[in-house]
């Protein structure tokens, strides 16, 4: 009983301070609401350009003349059907598709062969190796352009998709590795020690537990890999000539210069081209999340 009463037993059993209300005190974190509020002036600065794309071409020219910034009077979705039935933006979504598609499975397949090789392997230069491929990251495509459009022009795959996808596989291999590493590397041991126990090979150690237990990182590398390649401008333009091989970046281009005085048609194009991105994007932002995440834990 004494034991019970005693102050350091009274200290730990205390009650938390109460206010005048007989409600406990909650301290929000200092600068929050102002932390919501520039949050919300920053979602609003950047969803505004896309809100007056996409409503924009819902416009007249008259109505964008006469007022730029005004809403449509009435509604006129002439814009986005001139557009749809048209066999120019078709033919580049499917080259975007071509290209994002072919970049994203080459980036995952090679960049998680060389993260398990990298993640699961002892040998001399391991670090060295990791240290060259997140070196990767420091160069951006501008900077290796011209060397990489010579490059190009020699192997013979200038106006060909062939010609961006090989490249843009290159240069989503350094993220995809960075992810993925930690992934295979964060998988215990004792798991794969139990599995070759048990007569399972390397091989089918891969298939059967690494790449499982990795799908996250996989899900992760893949979309961000899709988003680049669908949304790269900068290689196009060097590497496609011809109209037939142009992806959207280049036809929301090619379109604003052959359809300059109509810029209402112009909007109606640019947002068909994004909201692709946007949407795809916005199913798998979980996904995304998730994967840098456990690539952070691991």
């Amino acid at each position: 009983m004494t034991a019970l009463t005693s102050p350091a037993t009274r200290a730990i059993v205390a009650p938390a301070p109460v206010g005048r209300r007989g409600r406990r005190k909650e301290r929000l974190p200092w600068g929050s609401p102002l932390v919501y509020f520039v949050s919300l002036v920053t979602i609003g600065l950047m969803l505004a350009p896309v809100l007056y794309i996409i409503i924009g071409g819902f416009r007249s020219n008259a109505q964008i003349t006469v007022d730029p910034a005004g809403w449509p009077s009435p509604w006129d979705i002439e814009n986005y059907l001139a557009v749809l039935t048209g066999s120019q933006f078709w033919q580049q979504v499917l080259n975007s598709t071509i290209a994002a598609l072919s970049t994203t499975a080459g980036a995952v397949v090679l960049g998680l062969m060389a993260s398990y090789v990298i993640a699961r392997y002892r040998f001399r230069g391991r670090g060295v190796l990791y240290a060259v491929f997140a070196s990767g990251l420091m160069f951006p495509i501008t900077v290796a352009i011209t060397p990489l459009y010579i490059v190009i022009r020699d192997l013979g795959l200038m106006n060909s998709l062939a010609g961006v996808i090989l490249p843009q596989i290159a240069f989503a291999l350094p993220m995809t590795i960075i992810i993925l590493v930690p992934f295979l590397r964060a998988i215990p041991d004792e798991i794969q020690e139990a599995a070759f126990i048990d007569g399972c090979g390397r091989l089918s150690f891969f298939w059967r537990m690494v790449l499982p237990l990795s799908i996250p990182g996989v899900i992760t590398v893949g979309i961000l890999a899709f988003i680049a390649s669908w949304n790269s401008y900068l290689l196009p333009l060097f590497i496609l000539n011809n109209e037939a091989t142009f992806t959207l970046p280049l036809g929301v281009q090619a379109f604003s210069s052959q359809y300059s005085v109509d810029t209402a048609k112009v909007l109606a194009f640019t947002s068909l081209s994004m909201l692709p991105a946007l949407a795809f994007f916005s199913l798998f932002e979980r996904r995304i999340v998730g994967g840098l995440t456990g690539a952070v834990k691991g």
